[in-house]
Formats: structure tokens, sequence, C-alpha cells
């Protein structure tokens, strides 16, 4: 009887240790990133004019996981961006992007007052204004800096 209680003591405080320590699902995205999957619904279902630089989106590319994608747009109305927008696919470089009053992107990117990714630069991350489907209103964006994924 005493073994008995000792193993049930045993098991409540385990299973009360597995309950308060919820691990998240591993796919799961921060909030100020936007998922390759909503990033390409997006691109089929928005009225924004779209030019693509970098390389072509295709996820049977190889090594395409190591892309990091952001599009960049130059109109806001109220909490939705779009107007005439860019969509980059590659890796590491600094864009520049005059005129850019939203972004999104699949990773951290910096957004810079300057088209050299340089002087004032904030990231993605601190984003201060989320607007609907993962963008981010950066008014005054001159420059985006896209770090190796």
């Amino acid at each position: 009887m005493h073994f008995t209680a000792l193993l049930t003591a045993l098991i409540v405080a385990t299973s009360g240790l597995v309950i308060a320590n919820p691990t998240p699902a591993p796919n799961d995205d921060p909030s100020y990133l936007i998922s390759v999957e909503k990033f390409n619904h997006w691109l089929a279902t928005t009225d924004a004019d779209i030019t693509f630089i970098g390389k072509p989106i295709n996820p049977l590319t190889p090594r395409a996981a190591l892309d990091i994608m952001v599009t960049y747009c130059t109109a806001r109305s109220a909490d939705v961006c779009g107007g005439s927008c860019i969509v980059y696919n590659g890796g590491p470089a600094c864009l520049a992007a005059p005129g850019t009053n939203c972004l999104a992107a699949t990773a951290n990117v910096g957004f810079c007052d300057r088209e050299n990714c340089g002087n004032s630069c904030n990231s993605l991350d601190s984003c201060g204004t989320p607007l609907t489907n993962g963008f981010c209103f950066t008014p005054g964006t001159q420059g985006i800096n896209v770090p190796a994924a």
C-alpha cells in the first residue's frame, strides 16, 4: 500500500511537469514571418502589380529551402499592403527599395533608411505596425538587408 501511494504521487508529479511545459509545434513560424505557403497564397490572390527579381520561385529547385523570399510594396491602404510590389527570392543581398511602405518575408530581414542597407536599420521581428497577410508597415524604407538562411 505504501508503495502504491508513492508510485501514485510520482506519476501525478511527473504528469504536472509534462502538462506545465508544452512544446510548440516545430513548424510554427514566428508571428513576424510569413510562411512559404502563405507567401505563395498571397502571390496567387493579390491584385498588386508584381515584379519578380532574383531566382524563380520553384520549391523543386535544389537548395530552394535556403532561399529567402521578400516582397516589398509602395502602398498601404488601411491594414493591407499593395500597390506596386517587388518579390525577391534568393540568398544574402542588399536590395535597393526606394519608396517601400510595407514588406513581408520568410526570414528576419532588416529594413533601412538608406539604399546601401546602412545608417538606421530595424529588423522585421521588431515590426511596430503589423498588417494583414504577414506584412509590416515600414515607411521610409530605402534598402532591405536579406541575411543568409
